[in-house]
């Protein structure tokens, strides 16, 4: 485990004394809130990024030493194992070299170099590999007459394809080969004939004639490349541009030993070209696209979850009852009434835009709900016929137009068919549990949009392009960062939100609700034990990131772990007061001596800081506060637009490339990242973030594929 931590704190430049505390933990048991959030002591106070980062390198560098050990095992096996070999491999620091390592001594299928060794012709190939003789058709004609070799060009062929095999296995042309496509090589697409036409329609036709080099390659663009080669518009090659010193000459000159007879030397060289282009490029460009697309998932993936962050993130709307509207034309706009907790209080439909347009049946409807069930807000989806109904209710003004809320319904179809969808409301239809839903997210975005699979959120990039099991891994641990960040109340989170708080998962969090329906709701956090299977160590875990408000312990209501509820007993007896006293009491907290308990073995000095901002503002939320900054569209469709004029706009979602605005009509428009700001910006989510207000400028409409470019640039 010690040179795992050393390995690994030098990768990511983290404390060797940290990264060896964190692994201990992980295998403990401990999840990374848990960890970020309640170890800072043995940690070092290695922040949730940093555990992250650590628990990630921990999986890539034993999965690399289980590799490590597998290739040890295979050529000790093949009794080729020499000390050289043993130190080679212990050094090896990725994947890489220990593949290179491997690759002479792979289980091969039947080569050409193979047939060429059943043949007994692999001395031949060691005779000219030495270099030494000025004849070798004269030693080809030793191996001839014998196991089917007929003729010394025969002989020599194979010796030949032996000889090319061991130059495609050996290290040094393999990185001479890596390093000059890396320096050198390009990606060149060109058009499957007959698909000309086709490409031409989708957004897919900028790379019809797409050229780009392998360091300057971007995410967007190789995955978007790699999508329009699988649908079949495309074919992809890859180019060198090496005439100042073409690969097959660096091959030579390091592979032809400099002591080597002519003939020797030509019989090697050309053996080396061999290998170059049958073997060593189409095995080098494998494993140059397999680490760009690496790369490329990487970068979507994390975009994907930063996004996922925000939108979950988002600053609830609590203590308001709110009216919530599906949209819809012909099949109309579906309505429900929720109260502050998000329970079901009534639904409808209205009919106010074409092809009916009973706007004053629809008026009637909702000035009916409003009153009845005393409605504060509107939470209007952003689909099908949206503006159109937005317009209906400012103009109706059945409520304050600046309670309109403009909430993306991405996810809500799914979460509507979803197995929890039905539990909840097994005698409503999808159309009811979509509006529900709708209202929900802007009640508590975080505790509604757990219940959707992030990936139907829609907030990313090629999202079905990438890796979907490293998808689904970074989706997942967002969510269960954002759960255990803000923390949820026991008594009223769903099973979902439960499954996602640290040492619970799916079974125990059906286990609580179970627990919680049978004896009610529950008074402390200690009761959580009586919850059957709920461990000590599920308990440890878990307990700091629940809450129990009203309960009989106030401190159950905050982030303060009940192992330090001793702590707080213990400042509260230095300050002469009651615990209950120190909560929300400023003049109280500051006088708290943080040296002088850590000095006398209270606890350290990072969890005494953390218990005092807690009781700084017991129960908080650290989401923001909402911005009810109301939105009001410039223009009503594609063809208001005018090059040069300036229109407000929500940010909607972001990439590696720019970011998507809604500009109140169907179209969205792109702020591409070199128009996010007059300096150069490195990434754009370092500028903007989803649901920002924007005021962007119109700089390039493209009329025939609807697109719209904006930019934030003296705007």
């Amino acid at each position: 485990m010690e040179q795992t931590a050393k390995a690994i704190a030098r990768r990511l430049g983290l404390p060797e004394k940290g990264v060896a505390a964190t692994i201990e933990l992980l295998d403990e048991g401990a999840t990374v809130p848990f960890i970020s959030r309640y170890r800072k002591e043995r940690t070092g106070s290695l922040d949730e990024v940093a555990v992250r980062s650590i628990e990630t390198a921990l999986a890539q560098q034993r999965a690399m030493d289980a590799r490590r050990e597998f290739v040890r095992k295979a050529i000790d096996d093949a009794g080729a194992m020499t000390t050289e070999l043993a130190q080679r491999l212990d050094a090896a620091e990725t994947l890489t070299e220990i593949e290179d390592i491997y690759a002479p001594f792979k289980p091969r299928r039947r080569t050409r170099a193979a047939i060429a060794r059943e043949k007994g012709l692999e001395p031949l190939a060691k005779i000219i590999m030495a270099g030494r003789t000025a004849d070798c058709g004269s030693s080809a004609r030793r191996f001839t007459g014998q196991n089917g070799v007929e003729t010394t060009e025969e002989a020599l062929a194979g010796a030949s394809d032996i000889i090319a095999e061991w130059a495609a296995d050996n290290e040094r042309l393999r990185n001479i080969t890596r390093n000059t496509y890396r320096r050198t090589g390009s990606i060149r697409c060109s058009v499957v004939k007959g698909k000309e036409e086709e490409i031409a329609l989708t957004p897919l036709a900028q790379y019809a004639d797409f050229s780009q080099s392998v360091r300057r390659m971007s995410s967007h663009q190789y995955l978007a490349l790699r999508r329009a080669e699988r649908e079949g518009f495309i074919k992809v090659r890859y180019d060198l541009d090496d005439s100042d010193r073409p690969l097959d000459e660096a091959l030579c000159r390091a592979f032809v030993p400099r002591s080597a007879t002519a003939e020797c030397a030509y019989i090697i060289g050309h053996a080396v070209e061999d290998a170059a282009k049958r073997l060593l490029r189409p095995s080098v460009e494998t494993e140059i696209s397999a680490q760009l697309k690496e790369d490329a998932d990487r970068t979507a993936i994390d975009i994907f979850a930063q996004n996922l962050r925000q939108l979950l993130l988002a600053a609830p709307l609590k203590g308001l009852r709110i009216l919530a509207l599906d949209p819809g034309f012909r099949t109309g706009c579906k309505v429900v009434a929720l109260d502050a907790q998000g329970n079901l209080l009534d639904d409808t439909v209205i009919y106010p835009v074409p092809p009916k347009a009973d706007t004053e049946g629809a008026r009637r409807t909702l000035s009916r709900l409003i009153e009845r069930y005393r409605l504060d807000a509107v939470a209007l989806g952003n689909g099908t016929a949206s503006r159109e109904t937005e317009r209906f209710l400012k103009d109706s003004r059945v409520i304050d137009p600046s309670k309109i809320f403009i909430v993306s319904e991405s996810g809500a179809s799914v979460y509507s068919a979803s197995d929890i969808a039905r539990h909840e409301f097994p005698d409503k239809d999808v159309t009811v549990r979509g509006a529900v839903s709708i209202g929900r997210r802007l009640i508590d975005p975080l505790a509604e949009l757990v219940k959707v699979d992030p990936k139907a959120i829609g907030v990313g990039q090629y999202q079905h392009d990438v890796d979907q099991s490293r998808l689904r891994d970074a989706l997942d641990y967002t969510v269960m960062s954002c759960v255990n960040a803000v923390g949820v109340d026991v008594n009223t989170a769903s099973e979902r939100l439960l499954s996602y708080i640290s040492g619970i998962g799916p079974a125990l969090a059906s286990a609580i609700v179970a627990y919680r329906a049978a004896n009610g709701d529950f008074t402390s956090r200690r009761q959580l034990r009586k919850v059957p299977r709920l461990g000590e160590k599920a308990f440890e875990l878990a307990a700091g990131f629940l809450r129990v408000p009203h309960g009989t312990e106030p401190l159950d209501n905050t982030g303060i772990h009940p192992e330090s509820y001793g702590v707080v007993a213990e400042i509260a007896r230095r300050l002469g007061v009651k615990g209950a006293d120190l909560q929300a009491n400023p003049t109280l907290l500051d006088k708290v001596d943080a040296e002088a308990l850590a000095r006398d073995g209270v606890a350290g000095r990072e969890t005494i800081a953390d218990i005092v901002a807690e009781l700084r503002k017991p129960g908080r939320d650290p989401r923001t506060e909402n911005s009810e900054d109301d939105f009001h569209a410039a223009i009503e469709s594609f063809d208001d637009l005018s090059v040069g004029m300036t229109v407000p706009g929500v940010v909607n979602n972001i990439t590696v490339f720019g970011a998507f605005v809604d500009l109140g009509i169907k179209e969205n428009g792109l702020i591409h990242i070199s128009q996010v700001a007059n300096r150069r910006v490195g990434s754009v989510s370092d500028v903007l973030t989803l649901g920002q207000r924007v005021e962007a400028r119109v700089i390039d409409i493209d009329t025939a594929r609807r697109r719209i470019s904006l930019s934030l640039k003296d705007a």
